[in-house]
């Protein structure tokens, strides 16, 4: 049965940032209406299943109630931890499961969880977050079209996608064993005392960065060093940012939109291209974040080794896949189908 998983992070674009800056919001009813534009668009492609995860705000089931579409829902029995470790878990369970697609609802930090559980993934990332210098801007409807078209084997594959490049984390040092991680943007170190923190990256706290994508279009950090350096996701290397704190009078003082309608000045020691699986190291104190979520902490007995490869997810091309489906007839109807 060709299955389309469909992941929602039910907090996407709700975030602290929508009382800091100007950034808008995706509301539950947004996430609704969304969702069930994916199922009927994966429906009219061909698609079988649809495989959901349940949500505590009953996304999945409000837009799955009275969906009068050929395919079959499925919800995943999984616990839920109200962190990434849901769309870690879904994702492999999508993979587990056999579905040949998967169409994400939410922001870098989503993806990146989703990478984590399948990294390989065969996906659609709309975007429902905040920054989203990795999803997409598209109508649901053509997503899931494309979805249903890949899940079917309509369209193939290989041709129709592209690795993404992810930044390999590996930490080393202290009691443990070495500890790995990944950032599908950006790696950021900071000297940051908290964990989690709910607050904005302050430019004075800003120590390096380490990038898959910069685009002076983007927000966040990808943007910021796209104004300096721009380095497109098919390009087989990333880029590096040596900060400075902007209060030391660096000679080199660069203005981005670090958040929807929130600018800063930020220093610059130093930027320069990254070949790929060539690693930086960065020494502790200091604290990691990971597509914008403060995630981890070295400590001063530890470092943490950065590396941009292309191992990340197999981003569907959704314009391309829909394209090749027209033009092989996968649209077309007999007279007994009108109305099918």
């Amino acid at each position: 049965m060709s299955a389309v998983g469909i992941l929602v992070n039910p907090r996407s674009g709700s975030d602290v940032r929508r009382l800091l800056t100007s950034a808008g919001s995706s509301t539950v009813e947004d996430k609704v209406s969304i969702l069930r534009r994916l199922l009927h668009g994966a429906a009219e492609a061909g698609a079988e299943q649809a495989v959901l995860t349940r949500d505590p705000f009953s996304i999945t089931r409000r837009a799955t109630e009275n969906l009068q579409l050929s395919l079959k829902v499925t919800f995943l029995d999984l616990p839920l931890h109200h962190d990434e470790r849901d769309s870690a878990d879904a994702a492999q369970a999508m993979r587990d499961g056999g579905c040949g697609s998967v169409v994400s609802l939410g922001g870098d930090g989503t993806n990146r969880a989703l990478a984590s559980g399948w990294p390989d993934a065969p996906l659609i990332p709309v975007s429902t977050g905040t920054n989203n210098a990795f999803p997409f801007h598209i109508e649901p409807t053509v997503a899931g079209m494309a979805a249903g078209l890949i899940a079917t084997g309509a369209v193939d594959l290989d041709a129709h996608s592209s690795r993404a490049k992810v930044v390999a984390v590996e930490v080393n040092g202290g009691d443990s064993d070495a500890e790995t991680d990944l950032a599908l943007v950006d790696a950021i170190a900071v000297d940051d005392p908290y964990v989690g923190s709910l607050e904005l990256f302050d430019p004075e706290t800003m120590m390096l960065g380490v990038l898959t994508r910069a685009d002076p279009a983007a927000i966040g950090f990808s943007g910021l060093a796209g104004t300096v350096l721009p380095c497109a996701p098919e390009e087989d290397r990333g880029v590096v940012l040596e900060f400075i704190p902007p209060s030391r009078n660096p000679a080199r003082l660069i203005r981005g939109a670090l958040a929807p309608g929130w600018f800063a000045s930020v220093g610059l020691a130093a930027s320069r291209f990254l070949e790929l699986d060539v690693s930086v190291d960065v020494a502790g104190p200091c604290l990691l974040a990971f597509d914008g979520e403060r995630s981890r902490r070295l400590h001063p007995d530890q470092t943490a080794s950065l590396r941009v490869v292309r191992q990340g997810p197999r981003v569907i091309d959704v314009g391309s896949v829909v394209l090749s489906g027209a033009r092989a007839g996968a649209f077309e109807r007999g007279m007994g189908d009108l109305g099918a």
